[in-house]
């Protein structure tokens, strides 16, 4: 009775933890939109920039590297920002056209992106999961849950037998 109840803690701690991924990608893709805005208005005041002088902006930027040091520092940072906006873009574009589940899937390849996915669980706030994914989230869960545990008492009672065999009294008949 109390392995059954054990195992349903379990599967339930199990679906409870990974309903909320749903809802975190969600959370992230958010952020993550917040970020390509922002970077997307840096990168267009620098257009502007160069296009006020009849440059295109690899050559402004390859302009500022010869102006001296404080220049070149600017460059830097400038071409570090489109970078990042390029890079931002990309795994938004990635994240929207996919569909929920494989969107999942990108959000674990485009976590590498710490700062975003930081500031996203910083502020995250679990939800219920009320979508589709939500639920098969929340069974794929329950069943992991369950299953670590039966399996993880299956293997330790087994053990636990294996160990104990030898001083076992035996009974004859």
């Amino acid at each position: 009775m109390i392995m059954r109840a054990l195992t349903l803690a379990s599967g339930l701690a199990g679906a409870a933890g990974l309903s909320q991924f749903p809802e975190f990608s969600q959370q992230y893709m958010q952020r993550l939109g917040g970020a390509v805005d922002e970077l997307n208005r840096q990168v267009t005041r620098y257009e502007n920039d160069a296009a006020r002088l009849d440059m295109p902006l690899q050559t402004y930027l390859a302009a500022l590297v010869q102006e001296g040091e404080m220049a070149r520092t600017q460059a830097a940072n400038m071409a570090e920002d489109i970078a990042r906006h390029d890079r931002l873009a990309a795994t938004l574009a990635a994240m929207e056209n996919a569909g929920p589940f494989m969107r999942e899937r990108l959000a674990i390849d485009y976590l590498p992106d710490g700062e975003v996915a930081a500031r996203a669980l910083e502020t995250f706030r679990p939800a219920v999961p009320a979508t589709f994914e939500g639920a098969v989230f929340g069974g794929l869960g329950f069943v992991t849950g369950w299953a670590s545990l039966a399996l993880g008492v299956a293997l330790l009672g087994g053990a636990w037998r294996i160990t104990k065999a030898p001083f076992r009294r035996r009974t004859r008949p």
